[in-house]
């Protein structure tokens, strides 16, 4: 059996039936990340006396009767600005590098109550602050699929460990696109759930009103599954579905479980009546061909499945990347305005301050890279006296016309397909050279933060040079089991997501 192979929920199905025990399966991802992971650095940190200790208490609850998840026994991984409980949790700075959770976030609590087998923490862009995973303190990940690229980011070290087999699926968060865009560099799959459809208990905030906890994995249906697990209200978090806004958690996991079939005959439709738009505005200079053609082909397929595939238009696309950047980077400077190393975080020492302005200064600029301070400072200018109403105040009149445009659409088309970025991976140190052509890189993605609605990324092909191209579909508030069911019918009938690097 190669575990390599095989997705998340049909792994489940083999340790349910007995062919496969959880301590075997993570014994072997294990032996994959003692083998591999030196090569791209996909982990900040390997639990394996952890997870070999809570793959044999699986085990037994399974032996035992238990009736647990479809995912019990399978080991995955989680981003290391999730808090868990005994690990470290250290957001890829040097500000929280030595700091242990005493708890764990709502949605690793879920999965482990579901007998999930937690491997350990992932790299990622500090603070969750990048798209490369180069900024993180404790070193860049590569992309599996070519070491010389990056993984995307900012949950690049989820996205690289599901890639590389070195765990089954793993759970991103998502601010501006950072589930989506580095699932699709690094060939997997991966949901941004509707803003609120998961507890944001336990993550570590970048910019609270766009974060998102979501999973990558190698399917659509394991995405399903992941996410009926995870989601739901929260006593914890009053933004967690609120009344009103409620994911049907057991419509979800019925498309989960539907998309486990490995073929669709292209004439049963399944997508018959489905209507798909195309925004064109998608589909503008800077688009990289290889990537048009791609998308183009996963729209022919949609058709030959049954969906009717048309052009739409939506507003303001370019302007989303500004207002995004405006009201993450003013978000985040508030948020990150705790860390001053006296309650906990990096403490400067061996020298004395003037006064404590004097320390805090010292304390941050040595705790925060570049990339954080930058965008500290963006958003403290954002927010300042004199620049809140032409800056600030503007971006949140243009977020709300901006969820206007895609009501709209969405009135009219059950699901928007496009490209996740317009380019496939980048050479590692491009993005650095030139951070505004990295932050210009958000384009297609930073809509679905800033509208709050759900986003599916798959693979749909790959370039000249073997790396993989994903596609992107935009579904209403709190239907992702639309989304996992067009995900599922296009995986069905195409193997993309079966293609695994050579390591």
């Amino acid at each position: 059996m190669d575990i390599q192979k095989l997705s998340a929920l049909e792994i489940g199905q083999q340790i349910a039936d007995r062919k496969i025990s959880a301590p075997e399966v993570t014994q072997a991802v294990l032996d994959r990340i003692a083998t591999y992971d030196s090569r791209h650095y996909a982990y900040i940190t390997v639990a394996a006396k952890q997870a070999m200790a809570q793959a044999v208490v699986v085990q037994n609850r399974l032996d035992a009767g238990e009736k647990l998840s479809p995912l019990a026994g399978v080991p995955m991984a989680v981003k290391d600005n999730l808090n868990a409980k005994g690990l470290r949790t250290t957001c890829a700075s040097k500000m929280l590098w030595d700091y242990v959770s005493p708890y764990n976030a709502t949605a690793v609590e879920r999965l482990l109550d579901g007998g999930a087998v937690l491997l350990g923490k992932t790299n990622l862009d500090e603070f969750a602050m990048g798209n490369t995973t180069e900024s993180s303190f404790g070193g860049i990940t590569k992309n599996p699929w070519d070491i010389s690229r990056v993984p995307g980011g900012s949950s690049g070290g989820s996205a690289a460990a599901v890639a590389a087999g070195e765990a089954v699926y793993a759970l991103g968060s998502d601010t501006g696109g950072s589930i989506r865009q580095p699932a699709s560099f690094c060939g997997v799959t991966g949901l941004k759930p509707t803003y609120g459809a998961v507890s944001r208990f336990g993550l570590i905030a970048y910019a609270s009103s766009l974060d998102q906890i979501g999973p990558i994995a190698r399917t659509a249906a394991d995405c399903g599954a992941i996410l009926a697990q995870i989601a739901g209200p929260d006593g914890r978090d009053s933004t967690a579905m609120p009344q009103g806004r409620t994911l049907d958690t057991q419509a979800l996991m019925a498309a989960a479980l539907a998309g486990l079939a490995t073929t669709t005959a292209t004439t049963a439709q399944p997508l018959k009546g489905l209507k798909v738009g195309i925004p064109a505005e998608y589909f503008g200079e800077g688009l990289q061909n290889d990537v048009r053609l791609a998308i183009e082909a996963v729209a022919a397929t949609l058709t030959q499945l049954g969906a009717t595939c048309e052009t739409c238009h939506l507003p303001l696309v370019e302007e989303g990347i500004a207002t995004y950047y405006l009201i993450a980077t003013a978000e985040a400077s508030a948020n990150l305005a705790r860390y001053d190393g006296i309650q906990y975080g990096f403490r400067p020492t061996g020298q004395t301050y003037e006064d404590l302005a004097a320390f805090y200064a010292a304390a941050r600029t040595e705790g925060f890279g570049p990339e954080v301070r930058r965008r500290i400072m963006l958003g403290t200018f954002a927010l300042s006296s004199g620049y809140y109403d032409a800056y600030y105040l503007k971006a949140l009149k243009v977020r709300k016309l901006l969820q206007q445009g895609y009501r709209q659409a969405l009135a009219q088309y059950d699901v928007l397909l496009g490209p996740v970025a317009p380019t496939t991976a980048p050479k590692i140190g491009t993005t650095l050279a030139d951070p505004l052509q990295g932050y210009l890189a958000d384009i297609y993605t930073v809509a679905a933060n800033l509208t709050g609605l759900p986003g599916l990324a798959i693979p749909c092909g790959f370039d000249p040079n073997g790396l993989p191209i994903g596609c992107q579909l935009i579904g209403r508030a709190f239907d992702e089991a639309t989304l996992v069911k067009v995900g599922s019918a296009f995986q069905n009938v195409t193997d993309f997501h079966r293609q695994s690097p050579a390591l």
